[in-house]
């Protein structure tokens, strides 16, 4: 069974990617998640957040939006104590600006999964890719939807973290044509 190159780090990294990594994601709490994540590992290797996960989870209160949103000070101060989590206060108050501004996102497109599918027109994107070398680190779509979220007062959403976004998501099936999951994550957008 062939899959993509990166999944085969390690254990934690193939179940990543044998599960995760691709599927269509529609559900607005993990759509937030995934974000905050990927916000997270910026500048760091996945691996650590991936090591990091259940103490995410556990820290920002299983990415409820709501209640993200409603971090205070001293929310954010216990944040910054706590060691199984990236202790980094810009990506901590930018966690609880982006909550902030999910909900608003929903409020004006009715769901922030609508929103950001609605850059795609609802159906992922087919990367086609052969090579890991074909693998871009940002495109135009994620120049767009990055700009955008900027606009709607999200932080830490450069190109390159927001195409690894879509590419985790779904948005934009990028995993290689000889991997097993490409075809089965093509039938999951149907």
């Amino acid at each position: 069974m062939e899959r993509c190159p990166w999944g085969n780090a390690n254990e934690k990294m193939g179940h990543y990617h044998d599960t995760v990594w691709g599927v269509p994601e529609r559900d607005d709490r993990m759509l937030f998640r995934k974000l905050i994540l990927d916000l997270n590992q910026a500048g760091l290797s996945w691996q650590t957040i991936l090591n990091k996960m259940e103490n995410f989870d556990r820290a920002y209160e299983n990415f409820v939006i709501e209640n993200v949103a409603a971090f205070d000070e001293a929310k954010i101060a216990s944040l910054l104590q706590d060691a199984g989590i990236i202790r980094n206060r810009r990506k901590i108050e930018a966690a609880v600006i982006n909550a902030q501004q999910a909900l608003k996102v929903q409020a004006e497109f009715g769901s922030f999964a609508d929103y950001l599918w609605g850059f795609v027109d609802f159906k992922p994107l087919d990367g086609k890719r052969q090579t890991i070398s074909e693998v871009p680190a940002k495109s135009e779509l994620s120049d767009r939807i990055a700009k955008d979220l900027k606009r709607h007062g999200f932080k830490f959403v450069g190109s390159t973290t927001i195409y690894a976004f879509l590419q985790a998501v779904g948005i934009i099936n990028d995993h290689l044509t000889t991997c097993f999951r490409y075809q089965e994550v093509k039938k999951l957008a149907n």
